[in-house]
């Protein structure tokens, strides 16, 4: 049987878009399949491995018959370490419990769960930018408008109250925040946060706090939204263990909400997805249970990660060198590409092009976080392979931007 030649899709994702990030990365795969020499720096995948702890864990629940379903909402005894983790920072008055957790297949699931019941037709959600991709394409599918909010690149594009209210209309019903951030790896001081905490409280928005990075920082543990709110009424955690603890392909996910949105959140996955994988979830639980082993290898993992980060910085310092936001989390360096081509041509995706056709190397253009002048490298790679794909990038820049006479000698950019 095949589709009709005249096949429409229907309203509910007539707008919908791939993700740019999985596009390139399919883009790359390919490029290996030919037999081409590729270094792919656009995942945001941990290229480590689960802890052996963790693995080993799910293998005793396997022959222990954790292969039937679950609750809806996870186990229990997942959601209590989860709340119980969260009461640890949460400042408020109303302290987490586990009915307020809702388990998912990864925090993905968490986030669309989150928009698609919280937000509607006409409503508008404020997202800091730029932003993960997903965001803008969540709030659309709930037929809310997503409205991008540009910091200051000097600020690592981080936003401030001020930005927020300038894009305030009286359609705004929540903001979604993220830090450590994906793409810049920017990541928000306490103070920062609790700006945009005081005014999402003030304003009674929505806000969706997307930590999934969190334990992935440089200078010391991230500030958290719990840790600065004065009450939960308004506010939903999501958060999984795909980054920091090496366990994308596991799925796991959550989100903690006030205890009504997790009802509704656990309604509506009763009719998609149901739980999450059951295994998977044993394995989750063994992670947050055995606190210490968890945190030798995050501790590992995040110093690995640093390691790369600034080699790969050490480089983009030499002149001439584009600009490049100082990543204090995740792992990504998100630089500006612009001077490579005409302004307003998209520059990031004709770079990001040349470079994986022409030099092997795979990064996302910026237009997949509405930045089109930039691009995102990751470092969740081999070292090696982190310092030739940033001195890939270097050399395609410097060779681009001498052709259009765009920098001067002391590597500024030029008109």
């Amino acid at each position: 049987m095949t589709i009709s030649a005249t096949y429409v899709p229907s309203d509910n994702v007539s707008q919908l878009r791939e993700s740019a990030t999985i596009a390139v990365s399919q883009r790359a795969r390919a490029l290996k399949a030919q037999g081409r020499p590729i270094i792919d720096l656009g995942a945001g995948e941990p290229d480590f491995d689960t802890p052996p702890f963790i693995r080993r864990a799910a293998s005793r629940a396997l022959e222990e018959g954790a292969t039937r379903y679950t609750a809806v909402e996870g186990i229990l005894p997942l959601r209590e370490v989860i709340a119980e983790r969260a009461n640890r920072e949460y400042a408020g008055s109303d302290p987490v419990t586990p009915q307020d957790v809702v388990v998912t297949t990864g925090s993905k699931q968490a986030l669309f769960n989150a928009c698609f019941t919280l937000f509607g037709s006409e409503d508008e959600v404020l997202v800091p930018t730029p932003a993960w991709t997903s965001y803008y394409e969540m709030v659309e599918l709930a037929r809310a408008n997503a409205v991008p909010v540009r910091g200051a690149p000097s600020h690592g594009f981080k936003v401030t109250a001020e930005d927020l209210l300038r894009h305030t209309t009286e359609r705004t019903r929540g903001v979604i925040l993220n830090s450590p951030c994906n793409p810049t790896g920017a990541v928000y001081t306490a103070a920062e946060l609790g700006e945009l905490v005081q005014l999402a409280e003030e304003r009674q928005w929505w806000l969706i706090s997307d930590e999934i990075y969190g334990r992935i920082a440089y200078d010391g543990a991230a500030a958290g939204v719990l840790s600065l709110a004065r009450a939960r009424d308004h506010l939903v955690i999501v958060d999984g263990m795909a980054k920091a603890w090496a366990m994308t392909g596991w799925r796991i996910g959550w989100a903690i909400a006030p205890a009504a949105v997790a009802r509704t959140l656990t309604a509506l996955q009763s009719h998609t997805t149901s739980n999450a994988t059951t295994v998977a979830q044993h394995a989750a639980l063994a992670a947050l249970r055995e606190w210490e082993a968890s945190e030798r290898e995050i501790t590992r993992m995040v110093a690995e990660y640093r390691r790369r980060r600034d080699a790969a910085m050490e480089l983009l310092r030499s002149r001439p060198a584009p600009a490049v936001v100082r990543p204090d989390g995740a792992f990504y360096l998100f630089i500006d590409v612009g001077a490579t081509a005409p302004p307003g041509s998209g520059a990031g995706t004709a770079f990001a092009t040349r470079l994986l056709e022409e030099h092997g190397v795979a990064v996302v253009p910026g237009a997949a976080f509405r930045t089109p002048d930039w691009i995102r490298l990751s470092y969740a790679a081999a070292l090696a392979d982190v310092v030739e794909g940033v001195r890939r990038v270097l050399a395609l820049w410097r060779s681009l931007t001498a052709e259009r006479g765009s920098v001067r000698p002391d590597g500024a950019t030029g008109g």
